[in-house]
């Protein structure tokens, strides 16, 4: 059997995206966020982008890094600022988000190659990521981003669910 970490990296990125996405929404508060950012979005998907570039998967192996290492820096921004030992300017978040929006879509543009599913995943996030991004330096309610958000989760989950069934059972699940 060969060396397939995306089922595990896009269900670390959906579930924690799905969560902080409910936050955004204002259905939930969001503090478990920040535990699943350190330890399933960031510990599980960057070890998933290691072994994605073990298996010559240059495309997973990107992405899976660069999300498990965006998770671990949210973990981080949360934790610190909850503890008042960094303050983070809504600006400041703004741009960050929006420079995560401008690697999303470069790595949208690849993704159209690969699936008609995962660059739905793609599209949605680098959405994400500019609504939200504009939000924060703009001063206007998360809840598009949010909405967009739930959006890419269910889609990210759909490709990780699909690979599996699709390994396991032979059927062929469109992707």
């Amino acid at each position: 059997m060969k060396l397939n970490a995306a089922p595990l990296g896009l269900a670390a990125f959906a579930l924690t995206t799905f969560v902080l996405s409910l936050a955004n929404l204002g259905i939930i508060e969001g503090s478990v966020a920040v535990a699943l950012a350190f330890f399933y979005g960031g510990m599980a998907q960057f070890v998933a982008g290691m072994w994605s570039f073990k298996a010559e998967n240059n495309f997973a192996g990107t992405a899976f890094s660069s999300y498990g290492a965006f998770w671990l820096a949210f973990g981080l921004i949360e934790l610190t600022a909850a503890m008042n030992i960094f303050t983070f300017t809504p600006e400041e978040i703004g741009a960050m988000l929006i420079a995560w929006g401008i690697f999303t879509f470069y790595m949208w543009i690849p993704s159209l190659k690969i699936g008609k599913v995962l660059s739905l995943v793609f599209l949605t996030l680098w959405l994400t990521f500019f609504a939200l991004g504009f939000a924060s330096w703009l001063g206007y309610s998360h809840k598009i981003g949010g909405a967009i958000g739930l959006i890419c989760a269910l889609l990210a989950w759909y490709v990780s669910a699909a690979e599996l069934i699709n390994e396991f059972y032979g059927e062929r699940l469109p992707l």
